[in-house]
């Protein structure tokens, strides 16, 4: 198992990174997250260190298979990423595709049940969305940015999101309480519902 590599960054096609270890004999290519791409790409000649994972990459359907080099910032982004891709559906190249922001910030959509922050992300569909969610919720939060607000969007002002606002406060929870028990109702749920529904979701949310 290869932990990590030191080396010159000598170019950027694509999403590979190709990088040449001390003494220059040979070049490894690197396959690294899209988020890390515009802060790699100031660094071209100079040395750098990625946190390495190799991947056997299937090649003609399975038939053969071939070494991919991937690489991280940092053993925790190389940790995040390990947990991302078990989920189903979720392979190597594409999780590395659908990184297209920091680990910190997915966490913190997975933690806050923002399904439709996570289809801003490439490769990520409704259904993978709430995949992600169900699979992962209550295991990133340690993974989630200093700094993050894990929070559900802004409810509306009008409409069942409001009424169940109201219902809640009337039944004696404070109005913070309320509108963060229906945004996370909301946000992990794709249907529209009514007043009734998102008060009787929402003590199952906590």
């Amino acid at each position: 198992m290869i932990h990590s590599l030191t080396g010159t960054l000598l170019s950027i096609d694509g999403q590979t990174a190709a990088i040449c270890p001390g003494g220059g004999a040979f070049t490894l290519e690197v396959l690294v997250p899209a988020y890390w791409l515009p802060a790699l790409a100031t660094h071209a000649g100079e040395s750098i260190t990625v946190f390495c994972r190799l991947h056997l990459e299937s090649q003609n359907q399975g038939a053969s298979f071939a070494p991919r080099l991937l690489g991280f910032p940092s053993a925790r982004d190389r940790a995040f990423f390990e947990l991302f891709t078990s989920v189903k559906g979720l392979g190597q190249r594409r999780a590395m595709r659908a990184m297209a922001s920091p680990p910190g910030e997915i966490a913190a959509w997975i933690a806050s049940r923002n399904t439709k922050a996570l289809q801003t992300l490439p490769e990520i569909g409704k259904r993978l969305a709430e995949t992600v969610v169900a699979e992962l919720n209550g295991k990133v939060d340690g993974f989630v940015a200093a700094g993050s607000e894990i929070e559900p969007a802004p409810l509306p002002a009008t409409g069942p999101a409001e009424d169940a606002v109201a219902a809640l406060v009337a039944l004696g929870q404070t109005r913070s309480d309320a509108e963060q028990r229906v945004a996370k109702v909301l946000s992990a749920e794709s249907d529209d519902l009514g007043a009734d529904e998102i008060v009787a979701r929402s003590f199952a949310v906590g």
